[in-house]
């Protein structure tokens, strides 16, 4: 990066001093008096104007330029060409979705899943530097995208998430697992799981705090969130009629969630409603940062010596021009 800066950049307050100077000079031509004085102008009147006539000003003019530019070079420009070395150290993440169908209930609009998903789309569309990878669980689980930094086909994926395609149930253990086995042979300084359900575990070989053990082992911290509101909220249920919606018990293992986070380093949180698991998705944002170490070289070379020719040929041709052509005006 190419950037022009000044030794003595309080010397160009000096410029200030150019329209007084103008100004003077005006006045000093308005006050001056004729070498000879005569009684009208009029037979004068169709004489034709010289061209020295326009040129009368000129001389001040190119010492005005002169002036200017001498301020400037006794101001040190200097040209300074800045190199930075940036240096990046991104974070691996894999965002564990419960795709269960509890995940339907309508306390968050319009549903828990189809607010995880556009929320969690905005969080990743965010973290330019990191991979990230994306798993579903219910009965069981399932590694839908591996660590990418690929964002169009990640945000891709998570437009595809529903319900049924997996065996219904909450498996967080499974779950969990899942995201360890795509995170365990990382090389990154920083490995985070962000898993989000709304139920109680319920199926799956793995038990969530062995699995949770697991996470410690391989150096990975577990966010961990609870989806759902406190309460009752309006969960599908499949009638003869079609699918009809009837107010349910929210459920949610808090305990086991706060275990999980609290051993693996991570911390858990509550959402519920969208405007409040926006917010847990831009804590963990801030919590999980990317290092950047941004390294800068800067080379200066001075520039005055331009400005100085350029204010030295000025002034030498108001000298010449004073004394050969306008000389007398």
């Amino acid at each position: 990066m190419l950037l022009v800066v000044y030794a003595n950049p309080k010397l160009l307050y000096l410029l200030l001093l150019i329209p007084f100077l103008v100004a003077w000079y005006f006045y000093r031509l308005q006050k001056s008096r004729a070498a000879v004085t005569i009684s009208t102008v009029k037979p004068l009147g169709n004489a034709e104007k010289s061209v020295k006539v326009y040129l009368r000003y000129f001389p001040f003019a190119l010492r005005m330029g002169a002036l200017v530019l001498a301020i400037i070079a006794l101001a040190r420009p200097q040209s300074t060409n800045i190199q930075r070395n940036v240096t990046t150290e991104g974070i691996d993440i894999v965002l564990s979705i419960d795709v269960s169908g509890s995940m339907l209930a309508r306390d968050f609009k319009p549903d828990r899943l189809g607010a995880a998903k556009d929320l969690g789309i905005k969080f990743i569309s965010g973290r330019t530097n990191d991979r990230i990878g994306l798993v579903i669980f219910a009965g069981e689980s399932f590694t839908l995208c591996p660590l990418t930094t690929d964002r169009v086909t990640l945000m891709n994926q998570f437009k595809t998430i529903d319900i049924g395609v997996l065996e219904d149930g909450t498996a967080i253990g499974s779950g969990l697992a899942t995201a360890i086995s795509r995170l365990k042979e990382s090389d990154a300084k920083s490995k985070v799981i962000i898993l989000l359900t709304d139920g109680v575990n319920n199926r799956g070989e793995i038990a969530p705090m062995t699995a949770a053990e697991m996470a410690r082992t391989f150096g990975i911290r577990v966010y961990t969130i609870g989806v759902g509101t406190y309460g009752t909220a309006p969960y599908p249920v499949q009638t003869p009629f079609g699918t009809r919606y009837q107010d349910m018990q929210v459920e949610i293992d808090e305990e086991l969630l706060k275990g999980i986070a609290q051993m693996t380093g991570g911390e858990y949180f509550r959402a519920t409603n969208n405007k409040a698991l926006e917010q847990v998705y831009q804590k963990i944002d801030q919590l999980e940062k990317s290092k950047i170490e941004v390294n800068e070289y800067a080379k200066r070379e001075e520039k005055y010596r331009g400005w100085l020719l350029a204010a030295l040929i000025l002034l030498s041709l108001e000298f010449v021009l004073r004394r050969t052509y306008l000389l007398g005006i």
